[in-house]
């Protein structure tokens, strides 16, 4: 799920089937970070990605947020994020 702002209203939505989910709490919406294939998701939202068994390269914790996003061209595949549920760091694989 991604965060989404439509007619001022803040959203999830799934970009793969479309599905949303109007956003109940206060969160902060960011999109993109200074490098042009890095995304940032406000603190908050990171509450409702789901979470993944994955050893953090930084602290060796074993679990951490992640989310899909298309960053190539369409007929590559999608990069995947992950956000380390200890530390904060986060990483990206290109699947």
């Amino acid at each position: 799920m991604r965060p989404q702002v439509i007619k001022n209203e803040k959203y999830l939505v799934c970009p793969k089937c479309g599905h949303k989910e109007k956003v109940k709490e206060k969160i902060i919406l960011t999109s993109k970070l200074e490098s042009k294939d890095e995304t940032k998701i406000g603190s908050q939202v990171m509450e409702n990605l789901p979470i993944t068994k994955i050893t953090c390269p930084k602290c060796g914790n074993n679990e951490a947020y992640y989310w899909l996003q298309q960053t190539r061209s369409a007929d590559e595949p999608p990069t995947e994020f992950y956000k380390c549920t200890k530390c904060g760091y986060q990483w990206r694989s290109y699947g």
